[in-house]
């Protein structure tokens, strides 16, 4: 009996859509939160970083195009790294699982299934 795993899933991204086969394989049907749609708040995403153990920054995908835009690079401040992610939901790093009051980037999608495991 595994406890509910949530999944913060882009279904067009082939590492979210891996991340979620791999749970499927594992016998689990995760929670679906289409992120893009379904949009964090910002005390969604403190929580998740708090239980990822890491900075906004790293949360973020740093390639997208309005990442640039935005100027992100040159910002410092981790409230207001969050709430470019509220407001642009592109820039949250995919897929995130969270179970059990811990999380991890699947990036590698394989680090979904030792989530789970472990």
């Amino acid at each position: 009996m595994h406890s509910t795993v949530t999944i913060w899933h882009n279904p067009r991204c082939g590492k979210s859509r891996e991340a979620l086969k791999l749970l499927e394989e594992e016998g689990i049907t995760p929670e679906i939160v289409r992120y893009l749609d379904d949009v964090p708040t910002e005390t969604q995403l403190r929580d998740l970083l708090a239980m990822l153990g890491i900075g906004a920054r790293d949360l973020m995908r740093t390639k997208e195009a309005i990442y640039k835009e935005l100027g992100l690079k040159d910002v410092t401040d981790e409230s207001a790294l969050i709430k470019a992610m509220t407001e642009h939901p592109k820039l949250i790093e995919r897929p995130v699982v969270i179970t059990n009051g811990k999380a991890v980037i699947g990036r590698p999608p394989e680090k979904v299934v030792d989530l789970v495991k472990a």
